[in-house]
Protein backbone atom coordinates (compact mmCIF):
# COMPACT_ATOMS: atom_id res chain seq x y z
CA UNK A 1 0.00 0.00 0.00
CA UNK A 2 1.28 3.17 -0.69
CA UNK A 3 1.32 6.03 1.74
CA UNK A 4 -1.17 8.02 -0.40
CA UNK A 5 -3.02 4.88 -0.25
CA UNK A 6 -2.80 4.36 3.66
CA UNK A 7 -4.04 8.11 4.29
CA UNK A 8 -7.28 7.73 2.17
CA UNK A 9 -7.46 4.42 4.27
CA UNK A 10 -7.06 6.49 7.74
CA UNK A 11 -9.07 9.71 6.38
CA UNK A 12 -11.82 6.75 5.77
CA UNK A 13 -11.72 5.02 8.97
CA UNK A 14 -11.50 8.48 10.82
CA UNK A 15 -14.35 10.00 8.64
CA UNK A 16 -16.25 6.13 9.71
CA UNK A 17 -15.38 6.49 13.31
CA UNK A 18 -16.81 10.53 12.93
CA UNK A 19 -19.91 9.45 11.95
CA UNK A 20 -20.45 6.47 14.52
CA UNK A 21 -20.29 9.03 17.63
CA UNK A 22 -22.70 11.45 15.78
CA UNK A 23 -25.17 8.65 14.60
CA UNK A 24 -24.47 5.10 15.02
CA UNK A 25 -27.61 3.78 13.06
CA UNK A 26 -26.42 6.20 10.08
CA UNK A 27 -23.30 3.86 9.73
CA UNK A 28 -25.27 0.83 9.09
CA UNK A 29 -27.82 2.26 6.80
CA UNK A 30 -25.07 4.09 4.74
CA UNK A 31 -21.78 1.66 5.27
CA UNK A 32 -22.20 -0.35 1.69
CA UNK A 33 -20.07 -0.17 -1.39
CA UNK A 34 -21.33 3.08 -3.48
CA UNK A 35 -20.55 4.48 -0.27
CA UNK A 36 -16.85 3.48 -0.46
CA UNK A 37 -16.14 3.47 -3.87
CA UNK A 38 -16.99 7.30 -3.41
CA UNK A 39 -15.26 8.02 -0.98
CA UNK A 40 -12.13 7.02 -2.45
CA UNK A 41 -12.16 8.04 -5.85
CA UNK A 42 -14.16 11.07 -6.01
CA UNK A 43 -12.85 14.64 -5.51
CA UNK A 44 -12.85 17.14 -2.44
CA UNK A 45 -15.14 19.54 -3.97
CA UNK A 46 -17.89 17.01 -5.19
CA UNK A 47 -17.57 14.89 -2.10
CA UNK A 48 -18.43 18.44 -0.38
CA UNK A 49 -21.33 18.88 -2.49
CA UNK A 50 -22.31 15.11 -1.80
CA UNK A 51 -22.34 15.53 1.65
CA UNK A 52 -24.66 18.54 1.53
CA UNK A 53 -27.24 16.49 0.80
CA UNK A 54 -30.46 16.38 2.62
CA UNK A 55 -30.12 14.25 5.78
CA UNK A 56 -34.05 14.69 6.19
CA UNK A 57 -34.81 12.96 2.79
CA UNK A 58 -32.58 10.54 3.61
CA UNK A 59 -33.60 9.67 7.38
CA UNK A 60 -37.47 9.73 5.64
CA UNK A 61 -36.12 6.92 2.89
CA UNK A 62 -34.61 4.89 5.58
CA UNK A 63 -37.81 4.82 7.38
CA UNK A 64 -40.15 3.71 4.44
CA UNK A 65 -37.57 1.36 3.44
CA UNK A 66 -38.16 -0.38 6.92
CA UNK A 67 -41.66 0.20 6.94
CA UNK A 68 -42.06 -1.59 3.46
CA UNK A 69 -40.26 -4.44 5.41
CA UNK A 70 -42.33 -4.17 8.44
CA UNK A 71 -45.67 -3.62 7.22
CA UNK A 72 -48.83 -5.16 8.27
CA UNK A 73 -48.88 -7.94 5.77
CA UNK A 74 -45.33 -8.75 6.58
CA UNK A 75 -45.10 -9.63 10.10
CA UNK A 76 -46.89 -11.78 12.49
CA UNK A 77 -49.84 -10.06 13.50
CA UNK A 78 -53.49 -10.03 13.36
CA UNK A 79 -53.79 -6.39 13.98
CA UNK A 80 -54.99 -3.31 12.53
CA UNK A 81 -58.67 -3.59 12.87
CA UNK A 82 -61.44 -1.41 12.79
CA UNK A 83 -64.62 -2.70 13.47
CA UNK A 84 -66.12 -5.65 15.03
CA UNK A 85 -66.59 -7.48 12.09
CA UNK A 86 -62.38 -8.12 11.36
CA UNK A 87 -62.04 -9.29 15.42
CA UNK A 88 -63.53 -12.10 14.39
CA UNK A 89 -60.56 -14.03 13.68
CA UNK A 90 -59.40 -13.39 17.26
CA UNK A 91 -62.00 -16.15 17.77
CA UNK A 92 -60.24 -18.53 15.25
CA UNK A 93 -56.95 -17.77 17.49
CA UNK A 94 -58.34 -18.77 20.83
CA UNK A 95 -59.74 -22.35 19.52
CA UNK A 96 -56.44 -22.71 18.07
CA UNK A 97 -54.76 -22.23 21.43
CA UNK A 98 -57.14 -24.44 22.69
CA UNK A 99 -55.56 -27.39 20.46
CA UNK A 100 -52.63 -26.34 20.94
CA UNK A 101 -52.36 -26.72 24.71
CA UNK A 102 -55.13 -28.74 26.11
CA UNK A 103 -57.23 -26.23 27.81
CA UNK A 104 -61.18 -26.03 27.75
CA UNK A 105 -61.68 -22.47 26.92
CA UNK A 106 -59.69 -19.42 25.75
CA UNK A 107 -60.23 -15.60 25.98
CA UNK A 108 -58.41 -12.61 24.51
CA UNK A 109 -58.42 -9.76 25.54
CA UNK A 110 -56.91 -6.20 24.45
CA UNK A 111 -57.00 -2.91 26.45
CA UNK A 112 -59.08 -0.08 24.82
CA UNK A 113 -56.13 1.79 23.06
CA UNK A 114 -55.79 -1.39 20.87
CA UNK A 115 -59.09 -2.55 20.63
CA UNK A 116 -60.20 0.11 17.83
CA UNK A 117 -64.10 -0.11 17.11
CA UNK A 118 -64.87 -2.01 20.31
CA UNK A 119 -64.37 1.28 22.52
CA UNK A 120 -66.59 1.67 25.81
CA UNK A 121 -66.01 4.24 28.17
CA UNK A 122 -67.01 1.71 30.45
CA UNK A 123 -64.51 -1.28 30.24
CA UNK A 124 -60.52 -0.92 30.15
CA UNK A 125 -59.69 -4.61 28.75
CA UNK A 126 -61.94 -5.55 26.12
CA UNK A 127 -63.23 -9.22 24.78
CA UNK A 128 -61.62 -9.40 21.24
CA UNK A 129 -62.00 -12.92 21.04
CA UNK A 130 -62.90 -16.55 23.00
CA UNK A 131 -63.20 -20.12 22.00
CA UNK A 132 -66.82 -20.47 23.23
CA UNK A 133 -69.42 -20.42 21.20
CA UNK A 134 -71.97 -17.40 21.40
CA UNK A 135 -75.70 -17.02 20.12
CA UNK A 136 -75.27 -14.08 18.15
CA UNK A 137 -72.48 -11.46 18.45
CA UNK A 138 -69.57 -12.10 21.03
CA UNK A 139 -69.44 -8.14 20.87
CA UNK A 140 -72.90 -7.77 21.66
CA UNK A 141 -72.43 -8.51 25.52
CA UNK A 142 -69.87 -6.59 25.95
CA UNK A 143 -67.55 -8.49 28.17
CA UNK A 144 -64.42 -6.65 29.73
CA UNK A 145 -62.97 -5.49 32.64
CA UNK A 146 -62.31 -2.03 34.27
CA UNK A 147 -58.23 -2.18 35.45
CA UNK A 148 -58.98 -1.38 38.82
CA UNK A 149 -61.48 -4.22 38.80
CA UNK A 150 -59.71 -6.60 41.96
CA UNK A 151 -58.98 -9.64 40.08
CA UNK A 152 -56.48 -11.74 38.59
CA UNK A 153 -56.53 -10.80 34.91
CA UNK A 154 -56.28 -6.89 35.74
CA UNK A 155 -53.66 -8.25 38.20
CA UNK A 156 -52.15 -9.82 35.64
CA UNK A 157 -52.16 -7.03 33.03
CA UNK A 158 -51.19 -4.53 35.71
CA UNK A 159 -47.81 -6.67 36.79
CA UNK A 160 -47.39 -7.79 33.62
CA UNK A 161 -46.91 -11.53 35.61
CA UNK A 162 -48.48 -14.87 34.57
CA UNK A 163 -50.71 -16.05 37.43
CA UNK A 164 -52.42 -18.93 38.10
CA UNK A 165 -55.11 -19.88 40.37
CA UNK A 166 -57.92 -22.57 40.67
CA UNK A 167 -60.78 -19.81 40.23
CA UNK A 168 -62.08 -16.86 39.24
CA UNK A 169 -63.39 -14.20 41.31
CA UNK A 170 -65.73 -13.26 39.99
CA UNK A 171 -67.30 -15.52 37.35
CA UNK A 172 -68.45 -14.92 33.75
CA UNK A 173 -71.87 -17.09 33.14
CA UNK A 174 -71.55 -15.94 29.56
CA UNK A 175 -67.94 -17.51 29.25
CA UNK A 176 -68.80 -20.80 31.24
CA UNK A 177 -66.55 -19.44 34.09
CA UNK A 178 -68.82 -20.86 37.04
CA UNK A 179 -67.13 -24.36 35.43
CA UNK A 180 -63.72 -23.25 35.40
CA UNK A 181 -61.40 -25.34 37.88
CA UNK A 182 -57.70 -23.83 36.88
CA UNK A 183 -57.15 -20.59 34.89
CA UNK A 184 -53.81 -19.38 33.61
CA UNK A 185 -53.61 -15.45 32.75
CA UNK A 186 -50.87 -14.51 30.76
CA UNK A 187 -50.07 -11.37 30.13
CA UNK A 188 -49.35 -9.48 26.65
CA UNK A 189 -46.70 -7.19 26.95
CA UNK A 190 -43.31 -5.89 25.07
CA UNK A 191 -40.73 -4.26 26.78
CA UNK A 192 -42.66 -0.60 26.79
CA UNK A 193 -46.14 -1.94 27.64
CA UNK A 194 -48.85 -4.21 28.57
CA UNK A 195 -51.80 -4.35 25.56
CA UNK A 196 -53.71 -7.04 26.98
CA UNK A 197 -53.93 -10.90 28.24
CA UNK A 198 -54.66 -14.46 27.13
CA UNK A 199 -56.66 -16.47 29.48
CA UNK A 200 -56.37 -20.49 29.60
CA UNK A 201 -59.23 -22.25 31.59
CA UNK A 202 -59.47 -25.67 32.05
CA UNK A 203 -62.85 -27.59 33.59
CA UNK A 204 -60.59 -30.17 35.69
CA UNK A 205 -58.13 -29.74 38.83
CA UNK A 206 -54.98 -29.48 36.54
CA UNK A 207 -51.71 -27.63 36.21
CA UNK A 208 -51.10 -26.50 32.72
CA UNK A 209 -47.77 -28.21 31.32
CA UNK A 210 -44.82 -25.48 32.06
CA UNK A 211 -43.94 -26.05 27.89
CA UNK A 212 -47.39 -24.99 27.47
CA UNK A 213 -47.23 -22.16 29.25
CA UNK A 214 -43.88 -20.93 27.66
CA UNK A 215 -45.56 -21.33 24.18
CA UNK A 216 -48.62 -18.90 24.78
CA UNK A 217 -46.49 -16.55 26.87
CA UNK A 218 -44.13 -16.18 23.68
CA UNK A 219 -46.90 -15.96 21.36
CA UNK A 220 -48.42 -13.16 23.68
CA UNK A 221 -44.55 -11.45 23.23
CA UNK A 222 -45.31 -11.84 19.99
CA UNK A 223 -48.87 -9.82 19.07
CA UNK A 224 -47.92 -7.42 21.47
CA UNK A 225 -44.47 -6.57 20.03
CA UNK A 226 -46.43 -6.47 16.57
CA UNK A 227 -49.07 -4.48 18.21
CA UNK A 228 -46.83 -1.80 19.68
CA UNK A 229 -44.25 -2.54 15.97
CA UNK A 230 -47.74 -1.46 13.99
CA UNK A 231 -48.36 1.44 15.86
CA UNK A 232 -44.82 3.01 15.68
CA UNK A 233 -44.93 2.30 11.99
CA UNK A 234 -48.36 4.66 12.14
CA UNK A 235 -46.50 7.28 13.68
CA UNK A 236 -43.24 7.22 11.55
CA UNK A 237 -45.87 7.42 8.37
CA UNK A 238 -47.18 10.36 9.52
CA UNK A 239 -44.50 12.24 10.48
CA UNK A 240 -42.56 11.43 7.20
CA UNK A 241 -45.49 13.32 5.29
CA UNK A 242 -44.95 16.25 7.30
CA UNK A 243 -42.30 19.02 5.88
CA UNK A 244 -41.47 20.48 9.57
CA UNK A 245 -40.41 16.61 10.60
CA UNK A 246 -36.64 17.62 12.64
CA UNK A 247 -33.94 15.77 11.93
CA UNK A 248 -33.63 14.58 15.48
CA UNK A 249 -37.05 13.51 15.09
CA UNK A 250 -36.54 11.21 12.78
CA UNK A 251 -33.17 9.50 14.44
CA UNK A 252 -35.09 9.14 17.60
CA UNK A 253 -37.89 7.23 15.28
CA UNK A 254 -35.05 5.13 13.94
CA UNK A 255 -33.82 3.78 17.02
CA UNK A 256 -37.13 3.03 18.21
CA UNK A 257 -38.50 1.33 15.43
CA UNK A 258 -35.24 -0.64 14.56
CA UNK A 259 -34.89 -1.50 18.47
CA UNK A 260 -38.82 -2.95 18.26
CA UNK A 261 -37.83 -4.95 14.58
CA UNK A 262 -34.98 -6.43 17.24
CA UNK A 263 -37.37 -7.64 19.57
CA UNK A 264 -39.54 -9.13 17.24
CA UNK A 265 -36.96 -10.95 15.34
CA UNK A 266 -36.17 -12.51 19.02
CA UNK A 267 -39.59 -13.10 19.68
CA UNK A 268 -39.83 -15.35 16.68
CA UNK A 269 -36.99 -17.14 17.21
CA UNK A 270 -38.18 -17.97 21.26
CA UNK A 271 -41.04 -18.80 19.15
CA UNK A 272 -39.98 -21.83 17.06
CA UNK A 273 -38.17 -23.28 20.16
CA UNK A 274 -40.88 -23.26 22.15
CA UNK A 275 -43.12 -24.53 19.66
CA UNK A 276 -40.76 -27.13 19.19
CA UNK A 277 -40.62 -28.05 22.90
CA UNK A 278 -44.30 -28.35 23.42
CA UNK A 279 -45.07 -30.53 20.25
CA UNK A 280 -42.32 -33.23 22.21
CA UNK A 281 -44.61 -32.69 25.06
CA UNK A 282 -47.68 -33.73 23.37
CA UNK A 283 -45.97 -36.18 21.35
CA UNK A 284 -45.15 -38.23 24.79
CA UNK A 285 -41.36 -37.87 23.51
CA UNK A 286 -39.52 -38.50 27.00
CA UNK A 287 -36.15 -35.76 25.52
CA UNK A 288 -36.62 -33.36 22.88
CA UNK A 289 -37.29 -35.06 20.26
CA UNK A 290 -37.40 -31.67 17.58
CA UNK A 291 -34.48 -30.65 19.26
CA UNK A 292 -32.41 -34.02 18.76
CA UNK A 293 -33.77 -33.59 14.92
CA UNK A 294 -32.56 -30.00 14.29
CA UNK A 295 -29.12 -30.28 16.10
CA UNK A 296 -28.43 -33.84 14.62
CA UNK A 297 -29.99 -31.78 10.67
CA UNK A 298 -27.49 -29.34 11.33
CA UNK A 299 -24.67 -31.52 11.96
CA UNK A 300 -24.82 -33.60 8.96
CA UNK A 301 -25.29 -29.90 7.16
CA UNK A 302 -21.72 -29.13 8.12
CA UNK A 303 -20.88 -32.65 7.36
CA UNK A 304 -22.32 -31.58 3.64
CA UNK A 305 -20.23 -28.41 3.86
CA UNK A 306 -23.84 -26.23 3.35
CA UNK A 307 -23.86 -22.68 3.44
CA UNK A 308 -24.74 -21.22 6.80
CA UNK A 309 -28.27 -19.50 5.65
CA UNK A 310 -29.36 -23.06 4.35
CA UNK A 311 -28.09 -25.00 7.19
CA UNK A 312 -30.07 -22.53 9.63
CA UNK A 313 -33.35 -22.88 7.47
CA UNK A 314 -33.13 -27.01 8.02
CA UNK A 315 -32.33 -26.68 11.49
CA UNK A 316 -35.48 -24.70 12.08
CA UNK A 317 -37.46 -27.20 9.51
CA UNK A 318 -36.04 -29.95 11.87
CA UNK A 319 -37.22 -27.87 14.95
CA UNK A 320 -41.02 -28.24 13.22
CA UNK A 321 -41.39 -31.03 11.15
CA UNK A 322 -43.79 -32.30 13.89
CA UNK A 323 -45.48 -29.16 14.07
CA UNK A 324 -49.30 -30.56 12.96
CA UNK A 325 -48.94 -32.63 16.28
CA UNK A 326 -49.50 -29.42 18.59
CA UNK A 327 -53.28 -29.47 17.54
CA UNK A 328 -53.95 -32.99 18.21
CA UNK A 329 -55.42 -34.22 21.15
CA UNK A 330 -52.83 -35.23 24.11
CA UNK A 331 -54.63 -38.40 24.69
CA UNK A 332 -53.83 -39.96 20.95
CA UNK A 333 -50.25 -40.03 22.30
CA UNK A 334 -51.02 -41.26 25.47
CA UNK A 335 -52.69 -44.94 24.17
CA UNK A 336 -50.00 -47.76 24.36
CA UNK A 337 -52.23 -49.55 22.44
CA UNK A 338 -53.88 -49.47 18.64
CA UNK A 339 -55.19 -46.59 17.41
CA UNK A 340 -58.63 -46.16 16.28
CA UNK A 341 -59.60 -45.77 12.44
CA UNK A 342 -60.77 -41.97 13.33
CA UNK A 343 -57.30 -41.51 15.56
CA UNK A 344 -55.27 -43.03 12.72
CA UNK A 345 -56.27 -40.72 9.75
CA UNK A 346 -55.74 -37.66 12.38
CA UNK A 347 -51.79 -38.65 12.88
CA UNK A 348 -51.81 -39.40 9.23
CA UNK A 349 -52.81 -36.19 7.91
CA UNK A 350 -50.84 -34.15 10.75
CA UNK A 351 -47.98 -32.44 8.59
CA UNK A 352 -50.33 -30.90 6.37
CA UNK A 353 -51.83 -29.12 9.61
CA UNK A 354 -48.72 -27.98 10.17
CA UNK A 355 -47.89 -26.69 6.77
CA UNK A 356 -51.43 -24.39 7.18
CA UNK A 357 -49.51 -23.09 10.84
CA UNK A 358 -46.97 -22.41 9.36
CA UNK A 359 -48.00 -20.72 6.15
CA UNK A 360 -49.47 -18.18 8.64
CA UNK A 361 -45.87 -17.55 10.13
CA UNK A 362 -44.20 -15.73 6.91
CA UNK A 363 -41.18 -15.53 8.49
CA UNK A 364 -40.77 -19.02 8.30
CA UNK A 365 -42.02 -19.53 4.75
CA UNK A 366 -38.78 -20.49 3.84
CA UNK A 367 -38.82 -23.83 5.70
CA UNK A 368 -41.97 -25.10 4.23
CA UNK A 369 -40.90 -27.60 1.43
CA UNK A 370 -38.51 -28.97 3.73
CA UNK A 371 -41.48 -29.87 6.18
CA UNK A 372 -43.85 -30.35 3.59
CA UNK A 373 -41.57 -33.10 1.65
CA UNK A 374 -39.73 -34.74 4.56
CA UNK A 375 -41.95 -37.71 4.17
CA UNK A 376 -41.03 -38.35 0.98
CA UNK A 377 -38.96 -41.70 -0.14
CA UNK A 378 -35.84 -41.73 -2.36
CA UNK A 379 -37.41 -44.47 -4.50
CA UNK A 380 -40.30 -42.21 -5.07
CA UNK A 381 -42.66 -44.14 -2.89
CA UNK A 382 -43.55 -41.51 -0.48
CA UNK A 383 -45.95 -38.49 0.33
CA UNK A 384 -47.07 -36.35 -0.23
CA UNK A 385 -46.75 -36.30 -3.95
CA UNK A 386 -44.43 -39.20 -4.71
CA UNK A 387 -41.04 -37.43 -5.51
CA UNK A 388 -38.08 -39.30 -6.14
CA UNK A 389 -34.05 -38.97 -5.67
CA UNK A 390 -32.86 -35.56 -6.44
CA UNK A 391 -36.49 -33.91 -6.86
CA UNK A 392 -36.76 -34.00 -3.29
CA UNK A 393 -35.62 -31.18 -1.68
CA UNK A 394 -32.25 -31.38 -0.35
CA UNK A 395 -33.28 -30.30 3.46
CA UNK A 396 -36.31 -32.30 3.46
CA UNK A 397 -33.60 -35.30 2.57
CA UNK A 398 -31.64 -34.42 5.73
CA UNK A 399 -34.82 -33.81 7.77
CA UNK A 400 -36.23 -37.40 7.13
CA UNK A 401 -32.49 -39.34 8.21
CA UNK A 402 -32.32 -36.87 10.81
CA UNK A 403 -36.03 -37.40 12.52
CA UNK A 404 -36.07 -41.15 11.51
CA UNK A 405 -32.42 -41.49 13.58
CA UNK A 406 -33.55 -39.38 16.30
CA UNK A 407 -37.05 -41.36 17.00
CA UNK A 408 -34.95 -44.59 16.81
CA UNK A 409 -32.95 -43.71 19.83
CA UNK A 410 -35.48 -42.09 21.69
CA UNK A 411 -37.66 -44.30 24.50
CA UNK A 412 -41.32 -43.83 23.41
CA UNK A 413 -44.52 -45.18 25.40
CA UNK A 414 -44.62 -48.28 23.17
CA UNK A 415 -41.09 -49.46 23.37
CA UNK A 416 -37.47 -48.53 24.47
CA UNK A 417 -34.91 -46.71 22.12
CA UNK A 418 -32.42 -48.66 20.10
CA UNK A 419 -28.98 -48.02 20.15
CA UNK A 420 -27.15 -45.90 18.17
CA UNK A 421 -25.40 -49.32 16.27
CA UNK A 422 -28.90 -50.33 15.79
CA UNK A 423 -30.50 -47.66 14.45
CA UNK A 424 -27.48 -46.92 11.82
CA UNK A 425 -27.66 -50.76 10.72
CA UNK A 426 -31.63 -50.34 9.90
CA UNK A 427 -31.14 -46.86 7.95
CA UNK A 428 -28.23 -48.48 6.23
CA UNK A 429 -30.20 -50.91 4.97
CA UNK A 430 -32.98 -48.27 4.05
CA UNK A 431 -30.66 -46.07 1.87
CA UNK A 432 -31.05 -45.70 -1.40
CA UNK A 433 -35.31 -46.79 -1.22
CA UNK A 434 -36.27 -44.52 2.06
CA UNK A 435 -33.12 -42.58 3.06
CA UNK A 436 -30.79 -40.43 0.36
CA UNK A 437 -27.26 -42.72 0.05
CA UNK A 438 -25.07 -39.33 0.57
CA UNK A 439 -27.36 -38.39 3.79
CA UNK A 440 -26.56 -41.58 5.32
CA UNK A 441 -23.28 -41.63 4.86
CA UNK A 442 -23.13 -37.97 6.27
CA UNK A 443 -24.95 -39.26 9.62
CA UNK A 444 -22.53 -42.30 9.97
CA UNK A 445 -19.58 -40.23 9.75
CA UNK A 446 -21.51 -37.36 11.96
CA UNK A 447 -21.76 -40.42 14.47
CA UNK A 448 -18.24 -41.52 14.42
CA UNK A 449 -17.13 -37.98 15.20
Amino acid sequence: MTKNENEQGVSLFSKSLDLLEDDPLEEIFALNLGDFVSEHFISKDLAAKIGKKDKTEGLKNQLKELISIYSLDNTLCVLGFTSKEDYVIYNSIAKTIIQMVDVDACHIYLNKINAKGLDRDDLDLILVGSSIEFDGDIYSHHIGYKIDDKNIVCNSFINREIIEADKLSHPNKILNEENVKNVTVIPMHSNTNSVGVIVLESYENKVLNKEYVNLIDIIAKLFSTSLNLQKMIEEVSNLIERDDTTVSELQHLRAELTALIGDLGDHQQIFVKHLASAVDVKGQYKTSHSQNTADLAKSICRELSLNEKTSDLIYYAGLLQNIGKITLPEKIFNQKGTLSSEDWKQLQKHPNVGINILMNINFLSEVIPYIHYHRERYDGSGEPEGLKSMSIPLGSRIIAVADAYSAMTTDRPYRKALSKEEALDIIRKESGTKWDPVVVNALEQVEKN
